[in-house]
């Protein structure tokens, strides 16, 4: 087996559906497989798919376990040589099975690579290729002065506007949205963390993946769709708690030592004050 495609499923039936028909569709050379976690859906997600895919191997929480917990159980029964990470809001092109998995076969030294991702409308997901969240790149990034300077490196750090979508290069991070992963990468830095519920899991995955010498590569030779945040749309408190929640556990994993004291609580505080304006906002949007 060449590549076991994992996704995960949670209220997003028909966008789901098409997902799975794009990569049915894909033309490759390459076996591969899909895993599918239903993370206790209400809809009828589970019998349509069932339907029109039973070649699918299906995994049925009863309970929304979050997206690390529930891919890690798709990567213990995975059986590829590399593991894809693929939203259930996405549309792969009939290409990008065949580019990515040739592309990796030919670059051993690199542990992830992720392909361009486009919003329906059109535009880059910026998520696809970025640097770490370090303290000086989530400050530009915060304060709206990467938006002020965006062909200034030193104030791109995180987003890496100045670097042209169109051109491949390493990457400090990828997007969960896609991630193609070497199953011997995987093998050496372990599953994602569980830890993270939604958000921030793929920064840390990519950050361990680092740290241990491969590289995550940006390979825009072929592109994917993103209906981005299908399944969190209406963004209740408990999305909101878990985006700013990876904040504060990525930054006491991996940068918590570099720092003092005070610059970690002047760090956690701004995270805290953020989540209260996220709320505050959240709760004026869902009042009109």
């Amino acid at each position: 087996m060449d590549l076991s495609i994992i996704i995960l499923n949670y209220n997003t039936c028909e966008l789901t559906l098409k997902a799975l028909r794009s990569v049915y569709a894909s033309r490759t050379g390459y076996q591969f497989e899909v895993i599918l976690i239903d993370n206790a859906s209400s809809d009828s997600s589970v019998e349509k798919i069932r339907e029109e895919f039973p070649q699918v191997q299906l995994i049925e929480n009863q309970e929304n376990v979050g997206f690390a917990i529930a891919n890690n159980q798709g990567m213990r029964i995975a059986a590829g040589r590399y593991i894809l990470l693929l939203n259930s809001d996405t549309i792969v092109q009939t290409d990008t099975l065949e580019i990515m998995v040739r592309f990796m076969d030919e670059h051993p030294d690199v542990g992830a690579s992720g392909c361009k991702v486009i919003l329906p409308d059109g535009s880059l997901d910026k998520a696809c290729r970025r640097g770490f969240p370090t303290l000086s790149a989530s400050f530009y990034y915060a304060f709206g002065i990467s938006k002020l300077f965006p062909h200034v490196p030193r104030f791109n750090q995180y987003q890496l506007g100045y670097l042209n979508p169109d051109e491949e290069y390493p990457v400090d991070c990828l997007v969960g949205a896609f991630m193609l992963v070497r199953r011997k990468a995987i093998d050496e830095v372990g599953l994602l963390d569980e830890q993270f519920f939604m958000y921030g899991e793929d920064v840390d995955w990519c950050y361990r993946i680092k740290q241990a010498g491969w590289t995550n590569y940006y390979y825009p030779k072929t592109h994917i769709i993103h209906y981005k945040g299908a399944s969190s749309r209406k963004r209740p408190l408990k999305i909101v708690y878990e985006f700013h929640r990876a904040m504060y556990l990525f930054h006491r994993k991996h940068f918590r030592s570099r720092y003092s004291l005070p610059t970690n609580l002047l760090v956690y505080g701004g995270i805290g004050l953020k989540l209260a304006f996220a709320v505050l906002k959240n709760g004026l949007v869902r009042a009109r």
